[in-house]
């Protein structure tokens, strides 16, 4: 199984849970996974990440980091405007797309291969959305692609605080 990162999933996880400098082996941990192929972050996510100016995104600068989690693949273009166009609406505003940001990307490489990607959000669901408020877990279920939490990655893949004892 491939998991793909959101951006929101690693900057909650740095604010609210396993700050980078608190909990290291989290983020040593995340190489690692993406090492052994488990874990990727889609280029145009990435990018978001490294232009930000904290902690996160001197992290995400590093060359380890970034040859372990960064997704290499070319996006289809024709699978995100089928996203945009399907998941959230056929005649968005430029304004809704700004806002809508990244999330298409996402969305279209898990769209690839829907039995083997899952994707890692933050956003809670939210049904009744409509347009550019649409959530990726609402999106994902419309496409047949599995989302999930954060907690549920990290269980998922057996994140433990003493997971090099274990590899």
């Amino acid at each position: 199984m491939l998991y793909l990162l959101d951006a929101n999933t690693l900057i909650d996880a740095n604010r609210d849970y396993y700050g980078i400098g608190q909990v290291n082996e989290y983020w040593e941990w995340l190489i690692h996974s993406g090492e052994k192929g488990h874990v990727r972050i889609p280029v145009e996510v990435y990018e978001e990440l490294k232009a930000g100016s904290d902690n996160l995104a001197d992290w995400a600068k590093t060359p380890e980091t970034e040859a372990a989690l960064k997704f290499e693949e070319e996006v289809d273009i024709d699978l995100v405007r089928r996203v945009m166009e399907e998941g959230y609406a056929p005649d968005l505003t430029d304004i809704e797309i700004l806002e809508i940001g990244r999330d298409p990307f996402l969305v279209a490489y898990a769209l690839v291969d829907t039995e083997n990607r899952v994707i890692v959000t933050t956003e809670r669901s939210r049904p009744g959305a409509q347009r550019k408020n649409r959530k990726i877990p609402d999106v994902c279920r419309q496409f047949g692609i599995r989302a999930c939490n954060a907690f549920n990655f990290g269980h998922e893949l057996g994140f433990r605080t003493d997971w090099k004892d274990y590899v």
